[in-house]
């Protein structure tokens, strides 16, 4: 019998706009950039992936992603895409960095295994679809009046908690969140991020004036490359420090793990390259005794899905930052995760991943087929 090789590539751009511009420490983003990645297979599957660049992160735009895919796709036509990890290292040695393009291809594979083994993803994983997961709401930087506003507006929406982007002086992120501790009470879950927003002395500063706001974490309090400070700012922090934009993969979880430098990493497929490093970095938080959360850039609800049942069998994974679809003002996926108001998303059994595209949607948008 023939084995099952990959017959072609479809690379797909996918734009989505933003209900409103999103801004934080990094920019303003106004609408989602993505690229779709669909791997056909001569066994009849078809994989799926989905990545979301965001070029001051990780360097990548849309343009980019969609040129190295088609790169990638000519690589892998013909090839078996059941030798998973054979094939991964292929595109990881085929172009340097690009960890967003490359969450694409991942995914892709994972969803055309894991429909060969005819499984839910998670299950293929070793996870099981019995935990409760809600998300937290994002608010972008702005003024102290309107950033209370909205989290009152998702405090009463139900969402469980907020995260909050800062970064900028210390007495305007101080004013914000006084604003909206004001406004939704003293024991209602709020999270922070910096987007590496502060230096060394600021972030000190700014998080020692936030003691006593009930914080429950900060992410990247400073720039990604100067964890040695990061350390520091841990060291005299009285708010647990999230590592993002500085855990990339495996090999910074470790570095980071082994200088103590943070209390928690935040995991987004569009940084670790897809599932295969998510999967390495939760297994060495794990063994340092780190806790995790899962994050996202623009990705619809299909990518969200796929971080949906890593979720599922990743138990060291307990914050949850799944909120980018709820902020775009289209949803071109169908099946997947399903939104249950108050926070709550549900995955129903399907195999491989469970979600698609609306096709007549995906012809409306640039394409190119390998």
């Amino acid at each position: 019998m023939n084995k099952p090789v990959i017959t072609s590539v479809e690379v797909i751009k996918l734009n989505l706009p933003y209900k409103e511009p999103f801004v934080i420490s990094l920019g303003v983003i106004e609408s989602a950039t993505n690229v779709v990645v669909r791997l056909h297979s001569s066994d009849g599957l078809t994989g799926t992936g989905e990545c979301a660049p965001f070029v001051t992160i990780v360097g990548e735009t849309q343009e980019t992603v969609f040129a190295y895919a088609r790169q990638i796709g000519k690589m892998l036509k013909g090839k078996d895409p059941y030798a998973l990890e054979e094939r991964l290292s292929e595109i990881d040695r085929a172009v340097a960095g690009n960890p967003t393009m490359k969450s694409a291809f991942d995914m892709a594979l994972y969803d055309l295994l894991a429909q060969r083994a005819n499984l839910p993803l998670y299950k293929l994983l070793g996870g099981s679809n019995n935990r409760e997961i809600t998300t937290d709401m994002t608010i972008s930087i702005g003024p102290p009046e309107k950033v209370a506003r909205d989290a009152l507006a998702f405090k009463e929406a139900g969402f469980p908690a907020i995260k909050v982007k800062l970064g900028t002086t210390t007495k305007e992120d101080v004013d914000r969140i006084r604003a909206i501790r004001e406004a939704v009470g003293k024991e209602y879950h709020i999270r922070i991020d910096a987007n590496q927003g502060w230096d060394t002395i600021t972030a000190i500063n700014t998080l020692q004036a936030l003691a006593e706001f009930n914080i429950e974490h900060c992410e990247e309090p400073v720039p990604k490359w100067n964890n040695r400070e990061m350390a520091k700012v841990r060291a005299n922090s009285p708010i647990p420090i999230m590592a993002d934009e500085s855990v990339f993969d495996h090999h910074d979880a470790f570095r980071l793990a082994s200088m103590g430098a943070c209390d928690f990493f935040n995991i987004k497929f569009s940084k670790s390259g897809g599932i295969f490093n998510a999967l390495k970095i939760n297994a060495i938080a794990e063994a340092a005794g780190i806790k995790c959360q899962v994050g996202c850039m623009s990705e619809s609800r299909y990518a969200l899905t796929a971080l949906m049942h890593f979720v599922l069998a990743s138990d060291n994974v307990v914050h949850f930052d799944m909120d980018s679809s709820l902020m775009l003002d289209a949803d071109p996926v169908t099946g997947g995760i399903q939104y249950q108001g108050k926070g709550k998303w549900i995955l129903e059994d399907a195999p491989g991943i469970g979600a698609g595209f609306d096709p007549d949607f995906l012809k409306t948008m640039e394409s190119v087929t390998v």
